[in-house]
């Protein structure tokens, strides 16, 4: 048989070595966090840290992980980090979404990560535009975005 259709490493591709982060981003990627979400997390750190537990240095190395979104001092005209944005369906209803960090999202009912399939269609969106999110079979119009 010719050398040409023989494998000349059998051995596996080596892992980088690099971990995910305790947020369970990708290396490299930045952990936002509203400033809102990570006041609540300290104080749940607090909570924990005087139990001792394993949480407590879990939740601290997503804290240390953290970048601090502050909300812009002048609103922009389209949602970005830490945005409420408040969308009408196409039966008249409104619901509203808050698009926040990927720890800080279990804190909040309403709250979106700014990294999901919907996070991502709201960011930049304007008040009167219409944006698909991922789960409607029609468009949503934006009715507000608040910070």
């Amino acid at each position: 048989m010719s050398k040409a259709f023989t494998k000349e490493d059998d051995a596996l591709p080596e892992r980088s070595g690099r971990r995910r982060t305790a947020s369970g981003l990708p290396p490299g990627a930045l952990n936002y966090m509203t400033s809102a979400g990570a006041r609540r997390l300290r104080t749940e750190l607090a909570t924990l840290s005087q139990q001792d537990s394993e949480s407590a240095a879990d939740l601290a190395a997503i804290l240390a992980s953290a970048t601090i979104v502050e909300p812009p001092v002048v609103p922009p005209e389209g949602a970005v980090f830490g945005a409420r944005v408040t969308l009408e369906d196409a039966s008249g209803g409104a619901r509203s979404f808050r698009i926040v960090g990927v720890d800080e999202a279990p804190l909040e009912a309403d709250a979106v990560t700014w990294t999901s399939p919907v996070g991502r269609a709201l960011l930049g969106a304007e008040p009167g535009q219409r944006v698909k999110l991922p789960d409607e079979s029609r468009s949503c119009k934006v009715l507000r975005v608040d910070y």
